[in-house]
């Protein structure tokens, strides 16, 4: 009798056993749900990451730049794949403003950010002559890291990067302009950016690293999946080309 008291007893605790190891299954599942639940919440609506892939933002902004970006300042925009236009927005704590540094969609490309400043918001003129900026008739002086590299300056007729304007801004749109104003396809290019493309507003450097060229380029792929494959191709030796005394810096 006491050795198959002793089997119940044994098979007993084997079943606590398996329940524990069940509970504790459940709940590393359930926190591991609710972190990454968490995780895209805060991606979605609070901050996300972005990459600087050119040097359109020179000097402010280098290329292998990794910064995060405030999306909760401007509505954060709820977005589906491949579709150009977000399904809705978060209400606003404000619009983006005269010198913000502004994430937005692609007018072009709708799978690809880009990333400049704002110079001028709806209602406002902006015209370029001979490099100069000019925003309702007043001189808006270059970025404090922001650079020319072309002596040269061309007529509108032949480009519309050196003399440019007068434009008048449509309510609701922002004209963006890259800090390397030389080497920057703008809103001098493709128009001032409707206010339901905008994504954020640029933060905080978290990394930045001097990248090599990667083996991909141009093939048909989705962008992202270009700059990971381009990202991993560079780990091996990123430690020695990180540029460690930008991280954290905030940017302006």
């Amino acid at each position: 009798m006491a050795k198959k008291k002793s089997t119940r007893e044994d098979a007993s605790e084997n079943d606590k056993d398996s329940g524990r190891r069940k509970s504790s299954t459940r709940e590393y599942a359930s926190s591991v749900l609710i972190a990454v639940g968490l995780a895209l919440v805060i991606r979605s609506t609070v901050v996300q990451a972005f990459y600087i892939p050119s040097g359109s933002m020179e000097d402010t902004l280098l290329v292998g730049d990794y910064l995060l970006a405030n999306k909760f300042l401007y509505g954060a925009p709820l977005e589906v794949p491949g579709m150009r236009e977000p399904l809705f927005r978060l209400p606003a704590m404000r619009d983006p403003r005269q010198g913000d540094i502004v994430i937005f969609r692609s007018k072009t490309q709708p799978d690809r950010d880009l990333i400049k400043r704002c110079v001028a918001v709806g209602g406002q003129v902006v015209e370029v002559k001979d490099k100069l900026l000019y925003v309702d008739g007043v001189l808006v002086p270059d970025a404090p890291k922001g650079k020319h590299v072309d002596a040269n300056v061309y007529p509108g007729s032949r480009i519309a990067r050196d003399n440019f304007g007068p434009y008048k801004v449509r309510p609701d749109h922002f004209f963006m302009m890259g800090d390397n104003r030389d080497n920057s396809s703008d809103s001098r290019v493709f128009g001032a950016v409707p206010r339901k493309l905008v994504k954020g507003k640029a933060m905080i450097i978290y990394w930045s690293s001097q990248l090599v060229e990667g083996p991909v380029h141009n093939t048909g792929l989705p962008p992202l999946l270009e700059d990971a494959v381009n990202f991993a191709w560079n780990l091996p030796s990123l430690a020695g080309r990180s540029r460690y005394w930008r991280l954290g810096d905030v940017i302006h």
